[in-house]
């Protein structure tokens, strides 16, 4: 079993727990108790707090700080922490913060995700996997990304927001309700939904029968004139039976700020 790899430069606490083959650059910082994967590569000047739990097979650029405190009034050295998944690639100064008691305590961050220079993840927020966020992305306290989303250059997301799987932000837009799966939202003062993402959807895969499904959804619920209730109980009846828009369905009854139209 080869054993890591730490730079004379850097800084351990000797109770990290540091994976086979971890490498840690010159300057980077590990605090006490932190749990660093098998494989994961911190490349130089970065921070990880002792609250951090970082899986296998990640990359970490210079100069990111993960698990500091959160960016709240209401925290007052609570012990909280970030866990982060598998396999992503989290780039130069991204900044994700640990939990508050008040939000559950844990940020999260899934497997496979692509964390481009200048992210910040905040308090609380529950982030999927094989997620991309561009550069600048932010996202505020107690957010929630579904799995395949993408969060365009310096949007903006508002607190206790949420974004479905596979929905599409474009870049400069703020998002200040849920955001709709498969769909793309957009605007750099005002976003809204302007129909589904057809490409994207070709790309990952989808059947043509199953984007025809979800185009009929949407444009159902939020291009007829029909009441809203109206509209789902109609999609409800013919389209049901379709896990994707059951899903759509189900994200946009249980919102609770409203979903962007």
């Amino acid at each position: 079993m080869a054993q890591a790899s730490i730079d004379p430069r850097a800084a351990v606490d000797p109770t990290a727990t540091l994976g086979e083959e971890v490498h840690v650059g010159p300057f980077c910082v590990v605090g006490a108790g932190a749990s660093i994967g098998a494989r994961t590569r911190l490349e130089s000047h970065v921070v990880v707090d002792g609250s951090v739990t970082l899986g296998p097979d990640n990359v970490v650029a210079p100069f990111a700080s993960l698990g500091g405190p959160p960016q709240d009034l209401k925290y007052k050295g609570e012990p909280t922490k970030v866990v982060i998944g598998a396999g992503n690639h989290i780039k130069e100064y991204v900044t994700i913060n640990r939990g508050t008691v008040g939000g559950g305590g844990v940020t999260r961050i899934g497997d496979g995700c692509l964390i481009m220079a200048y992210v910040h993840i905040a308090h609380d927020c529950q982030v999927g996997s094989r997620i991309i966020f561009a550069n600048g992305a932010t996202l505020a306290g107690h957010v929630e990304v579904g799995d395949d989303a993408t969060v365009g250059l310096f949007c903006g997301v508002h607190q206790f927001t949420r974004i479905a799987k596979h929905a599409f932000i474009g870049g400069y837009s703020p998002v200040s309700q849920d955001a709709l799966p498969w769909i793309i939202t957009v605007g750099n003062r005002d976003a809204e939904s302007h129909g589904i993402n057809s490409i994207g959807l070709k790309r990952k895969g989808y059947p043509q029968e199953t984007i025809d499904a979800i185009k009929t959804c949407y444009r159902t619920l939020f291009r007829s004139k029909m009441l809203l209730p109206d509209a789902i109980a109609k999609v409800e009846a013919e389209l049901g039976h379709v896990p994707e828009v059951r899903y759509f369905l189900d994200f946009v009854q249980s919102s609770k700020r409203g979903v962007i139209r």
